[in-house]
């Protein structure tokens, strides 16, 4: 594969400069105000920012003069379409060969000034999604509410005026996870041109000291995909043991060495499967912002994880329970910054909570929910005897509802806020025996955390000289405390069914709300397609 993309990259190079020497012998640099400049109005919109750039340019060319930097802009875009399928972006095989076309075919200042300006649509739409991605994140799903950044058409056309062919390097993450998904696609692909792992293992129990058939199947897989070194024996001995908990780690499962149903489902998910999560993988960084923060904190909804990232290295790592995978609870996505934590936290009770769950209970009985306090708007404690809750609606209930501090509250003991208008943050959960199960998505789209004290402590030890002591101090008082972060940190709610671990492993997850599934979708509508092989 790599060899046929090396020589058609040569092929396509060796036309562009014939096309671009052609253009160069038609005419010296077009002067602006000419038949050139004409063919450019006439081929970009009038209102378009590509329309805005020339204007503002002079209208003088930044692709098709005789300079050898003009020569250099034109390869290099030349070479970044035949290249855009190495990020998995769509196909341009057809956008390439149409350009060289005509580019090789001009013979006027007019066709020049109609190529100037095709070349610059096209550098701007490779360069668009290169930058933000191929698709909208909130035209796929509700839940995918990031906000992406963008540059404009003039933003983009300026840079590669002013940095050439260095601008379009610059133009995709420069992530170590970014280039470790793209070697990782290279690999997959090659994978599955060779006809993927090898037969699958049928869906039974199989564990230590079994033998037969089946056992072979399921040593045979795991060897092709690397977890275990070739071995010939019927008996799932301790090799194969080491081999399915090394599978089961690899893929975000209990790592209890037994391969079950999940085990082996997951097992048997073809490469072709696991290649478009990479693909999915690359358009979600591509979502995320160009600055992270030197410090910052990275919620994996998908690997139920939440993680202290410093300078590129995760200094704390904590187990997650998300929403619950209903459209009402979800987690969404998207970034913020954090500003402070609350130690002995009250719980404000949602507004969709209060209606949906607690309305109904008080009206069958007044006295339900009574860990939890009725308040009216000025805040002062309402006797519940006193109310006939039956004639309100979830419309005109004119009540707040609030969870005192204490070790049973919903958000536990503390809770970690990035203010946004979702009502998403971190906190602490009495309900600890969630985090023991393989798939955590319980909650009502808030992040709960397993280690939230050590959580505290790490975001603490940037301000205070002894930040567990400081923490339990202030939580030995009892009283709900507003704790600030001299020092925000920025957060990031992302879901990665596909990523690379920190010590350079691949990882793979469930994709339990289902989203990946609909980007892939999505991306296969603006043209994005597995290569044409078998597997």
């Amino acid at each position: 594969m790599l060899s046929v993309f090396r020589t058609s990259t040569s092929i396509l190079l060796t036309a562009c400069f014939a096309a671009t020497a052609s253009v160069a012998n038609t005419a010296s640099e077009p002067a602006p105000n000419t038949a050139f400049q004409m063919a450019i109005a006439e081929n970009t919109p009038l209102n378009s920012e590509i329309s805005a750039f020339y204007r503002a340019n002079g209208f003088a060319p930044i692709w098709v003069g005789d300079t050898l930097e003009h020569t250099q802009r034109r390869a290099a875009l030349i070479l970044a379409l035949s290249n855009a399928h190495l990020h998995g972006l769509p196909q341009s095989e057809s956008t390439v060969a149409v350009v060289l076309e005509e580019m090789a075919q001009a013979r006027s200042v007019r066709d020049l000034g109609a190529i100037e300006a095709e070349l610059s649509r096209v550098f701007v739409e490779y360069a668009d999604t290169l930058f933000s991605g191929t698709v909208q994140p909130g035209r796929v799903d509700e839940g995918l509410v990031r906000s992406v950044e963008r540059r404009s058409a003039a933003a983009h056309l300026a840079g590669l005026n002013a940095e050439g062919a260095q601008y379009i390097e610059q133009l995709p993450p420069q992530t170590p996870q970014y280039r470790a998904l793209m070697k990782q696609k290279l690999a997959l692909e090659a994978l599955v041109d060779q006809g993927g792992w090898g037969a699958t293992v049928p869906v039974s129990k199989l564990e230590f000291g079994d033998t037969g058939p089946n056992v072979v199947k399921l040593r045979n897989r795991l060897v092709e995909m690397g977890f275990m070194k070739p071995s010939a024996s019927p008996v799932f001995d301790d090799a194969l043991l080491a081999g399915v908990q090394a599978f089961q780690t690899a893929h975000g499962l209990a790592s209890d060495g037994v391969a079950g149903q999940g085990t082996i489902t997951e097992l048997n998910r073809p490469a072709s499967d696991r290649l478009k999560a990479v693909y999915v993988a690359l358009e979600r960084e591509r979502w995320l912002p160009r600055e992270r923060g030197a410090r910052h904190i990275l919620v994996n909804q998908a690997d139920f994880s939440a993680k202290i990232v410093d300078d590129g290295r995760v200094t704390f790592e904590t187990r997650t329970v998300i929403g619950k995978n209903t459209s009402d609870r979800r987690s969404p996505e998207f970034s913020d910054v954090m500003e402070h934590m609350v130690i002995n936290p009250s719980w404000y009770v949602p507004r969709s909570i209060i209606t949906k769950e607690y309305l109904p209970k008080l009206q069958s009985n007044p006295n339900a929910v009574g860990h939890i306090e009725i308040t009216d708007r000025s805040g002062r404690q309402v006797n519940r005897g006193a109310v006939d809750f039956t004639q309100f609606t979830a419309r005109n209930f004119p009540f707040a509802m609030r969870q005192p501090p204490s070790k049973s509250n919903a958000l536990g003991l503390v809770k970690f806020m990035f203010p946004n208008k979702y009502n998403i943050y971190l906190h602490d959960t009495p309900q600890k025996n969630l985090f023991a199960r393989e798939v955590r998505a319980f909650s009502h789209g808030c992040i709960r955390l397993a280690q939230p004290f050590e959580f505290a402590y790490a975001l603490l030890a940037k301000q205070e000289e002894d930040p567990k002591a400081f923490f339990h101090r202030v939580l030995k008082s009892g009283k709900e405390t507003k704790v600030e972060l001299e020092q925000h940190v920025p957060v990031h709610l992302i879901y990665r069914t596909a990523y690379i671990g920190s010590k350079g492993e691949v990882q793979y997850r469930r994709d339990v709300y289902n989203r990946d599934a609909k980007i892939w979708e999505a991306l296969q509508k603006a043209g994005v397609a597995l290569p044409d092989v078998q597997g």
